[in-house]
C-alpha cells in the first residue's frame, strides 16, 4: 500500500518547477475560502481520437447519454478516461466545424472558464473530420427529465427557484469573463452534478459552426430579433432564460406567446404546474412568473440583464442550508469511512477543506523530529538565512490562507533545501488543492510520503487529492492505509 506501489501512478505529473506548471484555475480572488467554493476540474488538454475512442468504448451506443440517442445531429456519450475519471463526450456531425484550428481556438477559450455553476469543459478533440468536446459528466440527468418526464415525484418548488439562481450565477460568471452569448439556453442545457446541484453546460458557450443553429428548438421558443436578424445578442440570453422560467413555472414545454396571453389574462394558476400541488408561496410564484413575462418582452432593451435576474431570484430561495439531493430525494454514494481515524482523517474523508487547514497549521513542523534543530546546527550562512526567510514567508502566507503565494515560497524552499521536507510538500499540496490544482496537489503528498513513509497525513491528503480527481475508490484506499499507519502509531505508542 502506499504511493510506492499506488494505482495513481499512471497520472502524468509535471516536473517540480512550477514555473512549468500549467494555472488550471483562476479564483475569483485570492481568499483560500472563495477557491474553496470553485469548481474543482482538471486542466484543460486536447485529447487524440484514440484516447476518447477508447474512453466511449468506441463510441458505443451504450454509452450515448444524449435524449434523442442516436438521432441527436450531435451525440453526447459517457467516457470513462485512464484516470478513471466520467466525462461527457460531445461529437459533432461530420459536417458541423469545417475549420479544425477555428474549433480548437474556440474550444480553449471556453475551457479557460472554471465556476462551480457551470459544467466545466476539460477538452476537445480535432482529428480528420472528427469534432469532439470534454466536459466534467454530471449523473443526474437534465432539468428536462426532471420537469418532463419524471417517475417518482415533481421536482419540487424549491428546487425550481434554485434552478433559476443557479443558472443566473453561471449566466452572470460569464458574463464576467466577456462571453456574453449563449446559444439556445433551454431545460436540456441544465445539468445535475452528484450533489444534485444544478449547472449550466458549457456547450451552449461554443460560437457556432458554419452550418450550424443559433437556435434548434422550435421557432416558437426563439428570441424574435433573431427571426428577424438572424444575429444573436446578449439580451438573447435574457429571453431564452424567460422560456426556461416557463418550464420551471409550468413543468410543460409552453410557447411563450400562449404563456404570455395567460399572464396578461391574469390567469396565472392556469400556467403554473399542477403536479406541485400548490405547495409554494403565491407571491414567490408571482414574482417568477412577472419576471418571466419581463425576460420575454419582443423589445430587447426592455428585457432586463442577468444583475436583475439575480436581484428578483436571489430573495426568493427559502431553504438555503438543504442541500440539493435531498429536496430532489437523489440516492448518495456513502463512503465507509474507517473508525480509526485521526481529526485530520476525519477531516479529509468529509472532504472539510477548512479543519484541513486549521489542523495543518496547528500540527507545525512536529512530524519532522529534529528538523528544526538540525538546521541551528549548521554553519550560519546567508544561504541558510535565505532559506529560513523563504520558509517563514510561505508560513505566513499559508497562515493567511493566501495559498498562491504559498506555493511560490514553498516551491523556491524546495529547491533551496538539501533534504526534502514532509511538511513542506503537505502544505503546497494542500495549498494545490485549494488553487484548484489536484493533480499537483497528488504528486505532493505522494512526495511527502517518500520523505516519511508511513506519515497518516501524506495518506489522508492523497485521498483528498483522489476525492477531488473523482478517483473515490483510490481515496477510500488511502484513507485505509492512513488509518492502519495510525493505528500502528497508536498501538507503538500504548506499547
Amino acid at each position: 500500500m502506499g504511493c510506492l506501489h499506488s494505482k495513481t501512478t499512471h497520472l502524468h505529473l509535471s516536473p517540480d518547477d512550477p514555473s512549468s506548471l500549467p494555472d488550471t484555475h483562476k479564483p475569483d480572488s485570492a481568499n483560500g475560502d472563495q477557491a474553496e467554493l470553485e469548481a474543482q476540474a482538471p486542466v484543460f488538454k486536447e485529447y487524440s481520437l484514440d484516447e476518447l475512442r477508447k474512453a466511449t468504448n468506441g463510441f458505443s451506443s451504450e454509452c450515448i447519454v444524449s435524449e434523442s440517442g442516436e438521432k441527436a445531429p450531435n451525440v453526447v456519450y459517457r467516457g470513462k478516461l485512464d484516470n478513471n475519471r466520467l466525462v461527457a463526450v460531445k461529437r459533432f456531425s461530420k459536417q458541423s466545424w469545417p475549420d479544425a484550428q477555428q474549433f480548437v481556438v474556440e474550444a480553449v477559450g471556453v475551457g479557460k472558464l472554471r465556476h462551480k455553476r457551470l459544467v466545466n469543459l476539460v477538452g476537445c478533440c480535432a482529428e480528420g473530420d472528427e469534432r469532439l468536446l470534454v466536459a466534467e459528466y454530471m449523473p443526474n440527468d437534465t432539468l428536462s427529465k426532471h420537469l418532463f418526464h419524471w417517475d417518482k415525484k415533481p421536482l419540487p418548488w424549491e428546487m425550481r427557484v434554485r434552478v433559476a439562481y443557479y443558472i443566473a450565477q453561471a449566466l452572470d460568471h460569464c458574463n464576467i469573463e466577456n462571453r456574453k452569448i449563449y446559444h439556445d439556453l433551454n431545460a436540456y442545457r441544465v445539468l445535475f452534478d452528484e450533489d444534485g446541484d444544478p449547472r449550466l453546460s458549457t456547450f451552449g458557450l461554443m460560437k457556432n459552426s458554419r452550418d450550424g443553429k443559433s437556435y434548434s428548438t422550435n421557432l416558437a421558443y426563439t428570441p424574435p430579433e433573431f427571426l428577424r436578424t438572424g444575429r444573436v445578442i446578449p439580451e438573447s440570453v435574457i429571453y431564452s432564460y424567460g422560456t426556461v422560467l416557463l418550464d420551471l413555472l409550468s413543468g410543460k414545454h409552453i410557447p411563450p406567446s400562449h404563456a404570455l396571453d395567460l399572464i396578461r389574462e391574469k390567469n396565472v394558476l392556469l400556467l403554473m404546474d399542477s403536479s406541485l400541488e400548490g405547495q409554494y408561496v403565491n407571491d414567490d410564484a408571482t414574482k417568477l412568473v412577472e419576471l418571466a413575462s419581463k425576460c420575454l418582452q419582443s423589445e430587447a432593451r426592455d428585457r432586463g440583464d442577468i444583475k436583475f435576474l439575480l436581484t428578483v431570484v436571489a430573495p426568493l430561495q427559502k431553504q438555503k442550508e438543504a442541500a440539493s439531493h435531498v429536496l430532489m430525494g437523489l440516492p448518495r454514494n456513502t463512503v465507509v469511512v474507517p473508525t480509526m481515524l485521526s481529526p485530520l482523517g476525519k477531516a479529509c474523508a468529509r472532504m472539510d477543506l477548512t479543519a484541513v487547514h486549521d489542523i495543518l497549521l496547528k500540527t507545525g513542523y512536529k512530524d519532522e523530529e529534529g528538523a528544526e534543530n538540525e538546521l541551528s546546527f549548521q554553519e550560519w550562512t546567508q544561504q541558510v538565512q535565505d532559506m529560513l526567510n523563504t520558509k517563514k514567508f510561505g508560513d505566513i502566507a499559508f497562515r493567511d490562507k493566501d495559498f498562491k503565494n504559498a506555493i511560490e515560497y514553498y516551491s523556491k524552499l524546495v529547491a533551496m533545501m538539501s533534504g526534502p521536507s514532509a511538511t513542506v510538500f503537505a502544505r503546497r499540496a494542500f495549498s494545490y488543492l485549494m488553487n484548484g490544482q489536484a493533480e499537483l496537489a497528488l504528486r505532493d503528498a505522494m512526495q511527502a510520503q517518500v520523505c516519511i513513509p508511513e506519515w497518516p497525513t501524506a495518506f489522508y491528503l492523497q485521498a483528498l487529492a483522489l476525492s477531488k480527481l473523482g478517483m473515490e475508490t483510490d481515496a477510500q484506499d488511502m484513507l485505509n492505509d492512513g488509518a492502519a499507519f495510525e493505528a500502528k502509531r497508536h498501538n507503538t505508542w500504548r506499547s
